[in-house]
């Protein structure tokens, strides 16, 4: 197998699911793991497992956000793997739903992304190497009923996903954005036993981030959808 081509990960929105499954894959393949949240208590088992050191930020703060790079970067060099998984969603009418929510929804899912790719490109392209990954989701595509602000944030952060890629490509940076289609299995939410495997695994959506790190810059993916073998799309 190809040598794995980055030294440091930054995950920001880390928890349970995704970023987990994510966090003890790239510890496996002797990455040197940062963990950010707004709350880092919940990391502790997790950086435990890992070896990961853990960052408490605020993803939607621009501050937050510049302080968090500069802490990783004295802990642990500067990353050249950055994974964006926040998100947030308030589900409600478009004539009923608090217009502040939206606001917050919108700025964890999508402008959080755009100040950590910036925080990343600004060490990235000196180097002219890095990967910045973007997690999406169904509504990255598709808008549901009741769904307004998710569908804004998530939409949003596809947008940045596709016109970074084409920026910072060019300069040695593989940007890719993961379309989530479908529920993410967990201890709160396995498969339903009447309709087994319907969840994405998050180990194997982990398996496909680092796939798509494993790619060679002459056949790069911008975008990656992942869902269940039975979900109907």
């Amino acid at each position: 197998m190809t040598e794995f081509p980055y030294s440091t990960a930054l995950i920001v929105g880390a928890g349970p699911g995704i970023s987990a499954s994510v966090a003890r894959a790239l510890s496996a393949a002797g990455l040197k793991v940062g963990l950010a949240a707004r709350n880092v208590d919940k990391l502790a088992p997790l950086a435990a497992e890992t070896g990961a050191a853990t960052f408490a930020a605020d993803a939607a703060d621009p501050d937050a956000v510049a302080r968090l790079f500069e802490e990783a970067e004295a802990k642990l060099g500067t990353p050249d793997l950055v994974v964006y998984n926040p998100s947030a969603r308030v589900r409600g009418r478009i004539v009923d739903i608090d217009a502040l929510e939206v606001r917050r929804t919108i700025e964890i899912s999508a402008f959080g992304g755009f100040l950590v790719t910036q925080q990343a490109a600004r060490r990235m392209v000196p180097n002219q190497h890095g990967a910045i990954l973007l997690t999406g989701a169904t509504a990255s595509t598709k808008g549901f009923a009741l769904s307004s602000a998710f569908a804004m944030g998530k939409f949003a952060l596809r947008g940045l996903a596709q016109s970074a890629a084409r920026e910072l490509g060019p300069q040695g940076i593989h940007v890719v954005h993961f379309v989530i289609d479908g529920g993410v299995r967990s201890a709160i939410r396995p498969d339903p036993a009447d309709n087994p495997d319907s969840t994405l695994d998050p180990d194997g959506v982990a398996e496909s981030y680092l796939a798509a790190l494993r790619q060679p810059r002459s056949a790069w993916s911008w975008e990656i959808e992942l869902r269940p073998w039975v979900e109907r799309f």
